[in-house]
């Protein structure tokens, strides 16, 4: 067993695969690490400015899960079939789905939507996204996740994993904008239990506050099986939404949402979902497989302030967002618990 401590900047980048459990001759095609604690198995890529499987402008680029096996089960993988720079978010093409760099994310995801300093920056000045680096305005349009910016510095990253966790450190700090933090983010696993959770905290380093949420996009493509009537999300509260689910797809019964059909095509189920609410209990969401048994549940210590439903043929994706302002000097902590299981049939 490996443990080794990596470092690198936007500038010189370290070009190390440091991953656990496998040889230095057969290294994959991204960097990455692999943690077990006997009952689950997980892939991480790392964060690379150079090699990374992930290095685009929404996503926190720490913890991208790429597989998470337990009895049997693959809970996480790619939801797409192919990647395009030219497309925006992503784009069907026959029986292909073509992603974007952008979104082209896996797993559990994590993004901080928004971004610091951008509308108060001109065109060629820097602004701030979380979990990404420094990035630079190129113009007087909007903030978009799906826009790509020049990524100025992605700070200074450090990665040290262990048998059965890996903690990521990203430092940035942008003088022109006067934004900077110290964001560190442990996955890490229970011992004895089907159980990974995902520890963060952000520490505010610069002068303006830290106007900030988080939400975790949970790709979920359990046992690549297309969604459909198989599949029921619960919530321990009843479900409402001011736009529900197309009827013929899907739809709201009391705590759950129920899909009626295989997904085709372009179909997708999607919604807000709204009723829970100011404690962290009601961030409490399962999805389960009926037919197969498998299920994940997910817990946090914080209450949520919004939450979606996006899913199409080929991923369920429940997105909990919660609210995470943080003054200069001060520094916000939260934690997801994330519980994998196989019911009897």
């Amino acid at each position: 067993m490996i443990t080794r401590t990596l470092e690198w900047s936007s500038v010189a980048v370290v070009v190390i695969a440091a991953a656990l459990e496998y040889s230095t001759t057969a290294q994959p095609q991204f960097p990455e690490a692999q943690i077990s604690n006997g009952q689950i198995r997980v892939r991480l890529y790392l964060p690379d400015a150079e090699r990374g499987f992930y290095r685009s402008t929404r996503f926190d680029w720490s913890g991208m899960i790429a597989s998470l096996e337990y009895q049997g089960h693959q809970y996480y993988g790619p939801w797409f079939t192919k990647s395009d720079p030219a497309v925006r978010d992503f784009v069907y093409k026959g029986a292909d789905i073509i992603v974007s760099g952008q979104s082209g994310a896996m797993g559990p995801a994590e993004e901080f939507p928004g971004a610091q300093g951008y509308t108060t920056a001109k065109p060629g000045e820097t602004f701030v996204k979380i979990g990404v680096g420094v990035l630079r305005k190129p113009d007087d349009s909007n903030y978009s996740p799906y826009n790509a910016y020049e990524i100025v510095d992605s700070g200074k990253w450090s990665v040290k994993p262990q048998k059965d966790s890996v903690e990521f450190v990203q430092d940035v700090s942008d003088p022109k904008s006067g934004y900077g933090y110290v964001y560190t983010k442990t996955v890490r696993l229970t011992p004895g239990r089907p159980e990974l959770v995902i520890e963060h905290s952000l520490r505010n380093t610069g002068r303006p506050p830290l106007q900030t949420k988080q939400y975790n996009h949970n790709f979920l493509t359990l046992d690549r099986a297309t969604t459909g009537a198989d599949f029921v999300i619960s919530f321990p509260f009843q479900v409402q939404s001011p736009k529900p689910p197309e009827p013929k797809l899907a739809e709201i019964r009391g705590n759950q949402i129920v899909y009626l059909k295989t997904l085709e095509g372009e179909e997708r189920v999607s919604c807000n979902i709204q009723g829970f609410g100011k404690e962290p209990k009601d961030y409490d969401v399962r999805v389960d497989n009926r037919r197969t048994g498998a299920g994940v549940r997910v817990t946090a210590d914080r209450a949520l302030s919004s939450m979606a439903l996006w899913s199409i043929r080929s991923v369920i994706s429940v997105e909990p967002f919660v609210d995470l302002p943080t003054e200069p000097g001060q520094t916000s902590t939260w934690k997801y618990t994330y519980t994998y299981y196989v019911n009897a049939k």
